[in-house]
């Protein structure tokens, strides 16, 4: 019979529990996601709590001799990673202390919730060896200290239960370390760092650390990383790893912190293998905030060698490769990257930040970049730009860009796109596989390049490319994409089943709404289109685009005098500002005006308006593909083969 002390199973303080056996904790009944080797730690420190424990008892108890984590960064980014979860602080600890040159302590109250690990449903106490094969099965580091051994001969007996179970848990820790570096890791997503700093408005700056961290590992072709646009999604998210893995499909997660103090900049990242929610990697990094693009560079390489993943040496030249940036210059050029919606005024707020960037920085090619996006995005016939303004401009920055830094992916993309709309295909193809060359990683490559062979009337291949895209951004990229190139397929009811499952997630997506508004016309169902194209015209502010689709649907719909109002409020933005020609060719064509879209197709032709690009494909012009005038066009654009 023994007097032994026997330890509970769940315990609380504060508005956590913690399970030692199941290896959970909670706060208010919610799980968090804390596991691995930071768990642990708090397990002992809880076990503890009131007392000092050492960082050499740390050492001894749960990183094992071979560990391939530094203990140092291991024990601190585990602390990090606990304070980060409990909400707490250093400064001013509510749980977790530090003792200066010791270890630490954990200071709040700690109540027991269950009955004894190992207590049967019967009710039966069981010995004290069994007490020990439970504890430790979950916790190896529970202290024996105070059970009282009730004989020589029994303390002998612990000794000996202690060393099998020490022994076969330094086996499973073995096996576990050896079956970790072998489980090979192919796809990763970088989950949005989290902004410690204690000011919202610094948000912008831990998004921008993300998405420079995923543009770096982006450049590895043997790892599938998906985009930012998808992983932001997580942002705040209380699903597991094992959820959020499975919806972005993919083995490994990477999650962290960012904290602005001042001039620096602090960075904690770490690796969790999805499947097993483990943490089998972690690190912290401060620097100068000048040295932000370094930082980054730094924790994307120790990410690629932990990872193991093979990495060419043009890829890690490019991995490597970072500059200094003033802090001022960095934030106005994260303030235009993260400048939110897609209107002509946001777009034109985005263009003014980066301005400022480049007006500090002449030689800060990311600015340079996101102003020729930004161009690029104003001309669209849905944002309603002019391609005279806004084409000089983006070659300009995208060039600019190129001279500056020859690695970046994104200019490839936007000249591309460019040499397109001038019809110069195979200048065009020559861009898109440079870029994928340069970022295998690049949903935007992809979906480019998906558009350059729809407008070749190589459709298979298109929706193969726009669906590799959507694997690499599976969140972030709208059905609108895939939904556009089944719309040219005459595929009209997969486009709309498309577009409509696409819209219940993205309701107010004006691009989606557009597509789906095309696939109910072409398929003869031009009345169910309206409704749907009014909210996409109130969306974009009545733009061009939406505007022609919506007289488009009405004269297919037999509603000529609705057709022609709209028609006339084309016409109309066309004598106070600038108004795409190719926004009255479909109208006029679903009117039957074929002589008048000819006048339209002309004036396009000499502007090069993007519309022109599906000459070959596009199911509105169906109608007059026999008339020599459209044939002519086709051969002008090189289109006919």
């Amino acid at each position: 019979m023994s007097d032994a002390t026997q330890s509970p199973a769940v315990r609380r303080f504060g508005a956590f529990e913690i399970n030692l056996q199941s290896g959970e904790l909670r706060k208010n009944g919610m799980r968090l996601r804390l596991s691995g080797q930071p768990f642990q730690v708090l397990a002992v420190l809880v076990e503890r709590a009131g007392q000092v424990v050492t960082r050499e008892e740390l050492r001894s108890k749960l990183w094992p001799a071979d560990t391939f984590v530094d203990f140092d960064h291991g024990l601190n980014n585990a602390v990090a990673r606990i304070r980060e979860t409990l909400d707490d602080s250093s400064d001013a600890p509510r749980y977790v202390e530090t003792v200066p040159r010791r270890g630490y302590r954990f200071i709040a109250l700690v109540t027991d919730l269950a009955p004894p690990i190992g207590s049967s449903a019967s009710g039966s106490t069981p010995g004290p060896d069994e007490n020990v094969a439970a504890a430790q099965a979950v916790n190896p580091e529970v202290s024996l200290t105070s059970r009282a051994p009730s004989s020589h001969r029994w303390r002998i007996g612990a000794v000996a239960v202690l060393a099998v179970l020490a022994a076969g848990l330094a086996a499973y820790l073995a096996r576990h370390a050896a079956g970790a570096r072998t489980q090979a890791i192919s796809s990763l997503a970088v989950l949005p760092l989290k902004n410690l700093s204690g000011d919202p408005s610094q948000e912008y700056l831990s998004d921008g650390m993300t998405e420079e961290l995923i543009g770096r590992l982006s450049m590895i072709s043997g790892l599938r990383v998906i985009s930012r646009t998808s992983t932001m999604h997580f942002k705040d998210t209380q699903l597991s790893a094992p959820e959020i893995a499975k919806a972005l499909n993919v083995d490994t997660l990477v999650e962290g912190s960012v904290i602005r103090e001042g001039g620096r900049v602090r960075v904690h990242a770490q690796l969790i293998r999805a499947a097993t929610d483990e943490h089998f990697w972690s690190e912290t990094y401060d620097r100068d905030l000048k040295d932000a693009l370094a930082l980054e560079s730094e924790v994307a390489q120790s990410i690629a060698r932990k990872v193991e993943v093979t990495v060419t040496g043009a890829e890690r030249a490019r991995l490597v490769a970072a500059r200094p940036v003033a802090p001022d210059v960095y934030e106005s050029y994260l303030r235009g990257r993260f400048t939110p919606g897609s209107r002509k005024a946001d777009l034109e707020k985005a263009i003014a930040y980066f301005q400022e960037a480049i007006e500090k920085d002449p030689n800060f090619a990311p600015a340079w970049v996101g102003l020729a996006e930004a161009h690029s995005a104003l001309d669209t016939i849905v944002v309603g730009g002019s391609p005279d303004v806004e084409r000089p401009k983006e070659m300009e920055a995208a060039r600019k860009a190129l001279e500056l830094d020859p690695t970046l992916s994104e200019p490839h993309v936007l000249l591309g796109e460019l040499e397109q709309v001038q019809w110069h295909w195979a200048d065009a193809e020559a861009e898109f596989k440079r870029a994928l060359e340069l970022d295998p990683n690049s949903a935007d490559a992809h979906l480019v390049l998906a558009n350059w062979l729809l407008c070749q009337g190589r459709l298979d291949e298109a929706l193969l490319w726009s669906r590799r895209a959507r694997a690499l951004d599976p969140i972030g990229i709208s059905g609108h994409h895939t939904g556009w190139i089944l719309f040219h397929a005459r595929r009209y009811e997969e486009a709309i089943r498309e577009l409509r499952s696409d819209a219940a997630v993205r309701p107010d997506n004006p691009f989606t709404l557009n597509t789906l508004g095309f696939a109910l016309i072409g398929a003869g169902r031009s009345i169910e289109a309206i409704p749907v194209l009014e909210k996409s015209a109130s969306l974009m502010n009545r733009s061009p685009g939406t505007i022609e689709l919506l007289a488009t649907a009405n004269a297919r719909a037999g509603r000529r005098k609705e057709a022609l109002q709209l028609i006339d409020e084309l016409k109309g933005l066309r004598r106070t500002g600038y108004m795409p020609p190719g926004a009255l060719i479909n109208p006029y064509l679903a009117l039957g005006d074929y002589d008048e879209a000819f006048v339209w197709f002309d004036r396009a032709y000499k502007e090069h308006s993007n519309i022109m690009q599906f000459l070959k494909v596009h199911p509105f012009f169906d109608p007059i593909r026999a008339d020599p005038r459209f044939k002519d066009l086709l051969h002008r654009v090189d289109l006919d083969h």
